[in-house]
């Protein structure tokens, strides 16, 4: 199969290299070409019965009707051959991966249908009267002319077609003995050098034809996709933009609604827009101050232009948003406000300053109300608890009997009173401890502790509080010997809260007890009671100020609702943490962890 003719129809370099250059593809063009080949069978096959039964019919005498018969068996063998070469490529599933292979056999049904009609010119024509030889010239001629139409999508398929019929004919014409025969013999090569000229000329405008059609359909299917490509994104614009538009509608309408004074601003520092709240804070409509192109200094007090022009001019320069500034603002009927603000610079791709959005919130009343707070700590400071302490120790000196002996009922009361007196203290204690650690005045003492020498204090110092409630302190499990870098006097501090609050809760006679375990890179200390547990509405604020899951409880057992919130604040500045969990068999377990000295 791969003899002398696959070669000359096998698709030539250059004819693969134009495909290249032109963005078609080679093989789909030899499918094409293959497809006009075969579409042309049916008719050749057709024709070349007709005509060879006429043949047969005029060249069948006494002498030769054998060798006629034996032709058009050859011819009726070679057409069904041809017949089922066709029928096989129309079934063929593969005819674009296969189309060399396909134009293969077409070749050898090309070489086998010239054969036939070589083989009748050599026979017959010798053997004819004059007339008969003309007919055959004649019908040889025009079998031989009609491949060119029937191969033109491949000239070297006609060629080859076109040699069989020729070559043993003109061998016939040039060894009969007839000079003009002879003549005849030089001019049937020309003949047919032209016809495969003819062919060859065709076979280009074809082949041009198919890499057109190909490239066009190349094109029409990228314009195609091209198109699809480009309404997608139309319709992905048109998402965006209604996205955006939303987006900024919302935006506006968060800035127009939203309770804090919103200017816009443009980069020189003049008021392009109010919002509802700030024509309400300063007194100014929007439209008047876009009318009269003001400045921001409108609303900044005369004394802070100088500032407020320095950090302006550093906005625009860093175009970097600035927090927290604050400064007195005039409002329109000459009352002054403490507004805070926060300042965003809008930017644009090139990094041109397009406008500012200003957010100004009035902290007046805040800032009153921190007043009056530090007011009341002082005083708390200076004028309750100085007393306070001096009237509880008067009262201890009477209850203890040191100045005489004191009436029962009258011992009674004072009890009482000196005991609502510390409850009173620790309260004041509490408020002065939380406010300094909120406002960042309080101040630890960190060193160097042995951390199961410090619980172990904690239960001496705490054990008439126990005592008092008819509970005890006991120590699961051995307590590590494990250092920690904290305040003592602080962490005495939050033991004796976590110990109290258990010993409070507990039921009478029952232990609480107190566990130390190793985490790793840090140490676990843990208190566990036996109360009635934590309710779940109650844990979400358990370490709020002044947080109490049951004020009838609170009330007889007493508390302030302040010594968890100290703790957690506490035991964090002391870079730990605090929890809670349920302890197995009823009650709570307070923890806290701590990381030990030298730990990674």
């Amino acid at each position: 199969m791969s003899s002398p003719l696959a070669a000359p129809i096998s698709v030539a370099p250059a004819a693969r290299s134009a495909g290249a250059r032109d963005g078609t593809d080679p093989q789909r063009v030899l499918a094409d070409r293959v497809e006009q080949l075969y579409s042309q069978m049916p008719q050749g096959v057709v024709v070349t019965l007709i005509i060879g039964a006429i043949a047969t019919y005029q060249l069948s005498d006494d002498r030769i009707r054998q060798l006629a018969l034996f032709w058009w068996a050859i011819v009726l063998l070679v057409s069904a051959a041809r017949g089922a070469l066709y029928y096989g490529y129309r079934r063929s599933a593969h005819k674009l991966a296969e189309a060399k292979q396909w134009l293969r056999w077409l070749g050898i049904s090309a070489l086998a249908n010239g054969t036939i009609w070589g083989f009748a010119g050599a026979v017959f024509f010798p053997s004819r009267l004059d007339e008969q030889q003309v007919f055959l010239a004649f019908l040889l001629a025009g079998i031989t002319s009609a491949g060119i139409p029937a191969y033109a999508a491949s000239w070297p398929m006609f060629a080859t077609y076109g040699a069989a019929i020729v070559l043993p004919f003109t061998y016939v014409l040039a060894t009969f003995g007839n000079p003009l025969f002879r003549e005849l013999a030089l001019l049937v090569p020309l003949f047919y050098l032209a016809n495969v000229g003819i062919a060859y000329r065709l076979n280009q405008v074809f082949f041009s034809g198919y890499r057109l059609r190909h490239a066009y359909g190349r094109l029409t299917e990228d314009y195609t996709a091209l198109n699809k490509r480009l309404e997608q994104q139309l319709v992905e614009l048109d998402e965006a933009r209604r996205q955006v538009e939303a987006s900024g509608r919302k935006l506006a309408l968060f800035a127009e609604r939203a309770p804090i004074a919103v200017l816009e601003l443009d980069a020189d520092g003049r008021i392009q827009r109010l919002n509802q709240a700030a024509e309400h804070l300063f007194g100014w409509s929007s439209r008047e101050l876009v009318q009269d192109n003001a400045s921001m200094k409108v609303l900044v007090h005369p004394e802070y232009h100088a500032q407020f022009d320095a950090q302006w001019q550093q906005l625009i320069a860093t175009r970097t948003p600035v927090a927290h500034l604050r400064f007195r603002n005039p409002r329109r009927d000459g009352l002054e406000l403490v507004c805070e603000w926060n300042v965003t610079p809008l930017v644009n791709p090139e990094g041109g300053v397009v406008g500012v959005i200003a957010q100004g919130q009035d902290i007046t009343r805040q800032l009153e109300a921190e007043q009056m707070k530090k007011e009341f700590t002082s005083t708390l400071s200076h004028e309750l608890r100085t007393p306070l302490t001096s009237i509880i120790g008067s009262l201890q000196l009477v209850n203890s009997g040191v100045l005489g002996e004191v009436d029962k009922d009258v011992l009674e009361l004072t009890n009482v009173a000196e005991r609502n007196s510390q409850r009173l203290l620790d309260l004041i204690n509490d408020i002065l401890d939380i406010e300094k650690i909120e406002s960042g005045k309080l101040t630890l003492m960190p060193e160097l502790l042995a951390l199961d020498e410090l619980v172990a204090e904690s239960l001496v110092l705490n054990k008439g509080f126990a005592e008092r409630f008819q509970v005890r302190y006991e120590a699961r499990g051995t307590l590590l010997p494990v250092q920690v870098k904290a305040d003592r006097k602080r962490l005495l501090q939050v033991m004796t809260n976590l110990l109290s609050n258990a010993a409070k809760f507990s039921p009478h006679g029952e232990p609480v007890e107190i566990i130390m375990e190793d985490r790793g890179a840090g140490v676990r200390v843990g208190v566990r009671d036996r109360g009635p547990g934590i309710p779940e509405s109650f844990r979400g604020r358990i370490f709020g100020r002044f947080a109490q899951a049951d004020s009838s409880m609170t009330r007889e057992k007493g508390g302030t609702g302040l010594g968890l919130a100290i703790c957690k604040r506490l035991i964090e500045l002391m870079d730990g943490r605090i929890g809670y969990a349920d302890r197995e068999g009823g009650g709570t377990v307070f923890y806290f962890d701590l990381p030990k000295h030298g730990a990674a």
